[in-house]
């Protein structure tokens, strides 16, 4: 492990030094073999497939797992748009002179070496390399045991573009060890290792962040939830709700939770309730919903739990103020939404809920660095220090202080 990361960390200077014309010339020949060598990656995707099949994993895992045409095409697309982002390194954020005539610039630099620990979605291998590359940083990969075979075929394909370019293949690197103990001692490598970027289960999560002597910016878990205000528009509701619940259950920014103003409840709740039906939504219910539709009973539990598949909690609350309250309970600090014509608590709303991103009238299912116009992202920080939200290009810099002189003292 020790070795690895020296190797990790010694190829993180060339990385950083790149220009942008090799960076992005690397980047685009990686897009290129990853649709060359498409039947090669699915057919290692089939072997995880197989597996999951086997060990009875969920169906929002599996659908987070597998790997068509279509999406090994859009890892590669992913890449290009990389690609075309505006160097991130070397942007002078700020500049000022002293009073002793100290020109001081505030310059974008690369992290160096970040450590990546996801699940199932093996097209996090290609977006996190090709960020971390465009970016000036080494990665180093854990995947989960799921997508193995996947995984390996996509840094396969991607180290072969360094070697044909002559730069380190430690740029773009699987941990050796993908064990539990290996991630243990991964995570305490702060010698070698400059931030820990974990993504997947909660307690996956809880781990890491416990136990790593290295920076952490977690991507935890989403439970978001949508509160439909007394002033919401009619016209509205129906849509938004479907598409933030259904339109990808597996998805972190899907809604767990919908929250009702009960003056509208007795109008909109058949309504949703037929809405759902014809998507084989399971509705669990608190007990003031039972008293308009048919659903299972909620348990407080339930409004903690990040289903991930095609489940939805409905609880009526009095006002948006308890709204807020319950989702500063329960909600995970991810994405949450309001709908209302309401200009004065839709504001209360955006500004008192504390969340990596919050909505007026639209669906959860945006928080997405693609879908903000940041392209491809490392994941969703649900973190306030130094990433918050989709995780793009810029957040994986930091910054040093370039101070030119002409002989002062002090």
């Amino acid at each position: 492990m020790q070795a690895f990361l020296e190797e990790a960390k010694r190829s993180s200077r060339t990385i950083a030094n790149l220009s942008t014309a090799v960076k992005n010339k690397v980047l685009n020949e990686m897009a290129d073999a990853l649709m060359n060598h498409c039947d090669f990656i699915i057919s290692h995707n089939e072997k995880d497939m197989i597996d999951a099949r086997v060990n009875n994993l969920s169906e929002a895992l599996q659908d987070r797992l597998l790997l068509t045409g279509e999406r090994v095409k859009e890892m590669s697309d992913a890449i290009r748009q990389i690609a075309s982002q505006t160097e991130p390194v070397g942007r002078i954020l700020d500049g000022w002179v002293t009073k002793d005539g100290l020109n001081i610039q505030k310059v974008s630099i690369p992290i160096g070496v970040i450590g990546i620990i996801y699940e199932s979605r093996p097209n996090v291998t290609s977006d996190t390399a090709a960020l971390c590359f465009k970016s000036g940083n080494v990665c180093v990969l854990k995947g989960g045991k799921e997508a193995e075979h996947s995984n390996k075929a996509i840094a396969v394909v991607l180290k072969e573009v360094l070697a044909k370019n002559k730069l380190p293949e430690q740029a773009i690197s699987l941990l050796p060890d993908s064990s539990r103990e290996g991630v243990a001692k991964l995570i305490k490598q702060n010698k070698y290792v400059d931030l820990i970027v974990p993504r997947g289960g909660e307690a996956l999560i809880k781990y890491v962040s416990e136990n790593s002597s290295v920076p952490v910016i977690k991507h935890d878990k989403g439970i978001c939830h949508i509160y439909v205000d007394k002033d919401a528009a009619p016209a509205k509701i129906i849509d938004i709700a479907i598409n933030a619940k259904c339109q990808r259950p597996s998805a972190c920014n899907s809604m767990e939770t919908l929250l009702i103003h009960e003056d509208i409840a007795p109008y909109i709740l058949s309504g949703l309730e037929d809405a759902f039906a014809e998507q084989g939504t399971i509705l669990k219910g608190c007990s003031e919903t039972l008293k308009y539709i048919r659903v299972i009973p909620a348990t407080l539990e339930d409004y903690d739990t990040e289903y991930l598949a095609n489940i939805l909690n409905i609880k009526l609350v009095k006002n948006v103020d308890e709204a807020i309250v319950h989702i500063q309970r329960h909600g995970s600090g991810h994405s949450e939404a309001i709908l209302s014509e309401n200009y004065s608590t839709v504001n209360k709303f955006l500004n008192e809920v504390d969340a990596a991103c919050v909505y007026a009238n639209a669906s959860t299912r945006f928080t997405d660095g693609g879908a903000f116009g940041l392209g491809a992202e490392v994941g969703i920080s649900t973190n306030k220090l130094h990433a918050r939200g989709p995780m793009g290009i810029s957040d994986l810099t930091t910054f040093k202080y370039k101070i030119y002189g002409s002989g002062q003292v002090r």
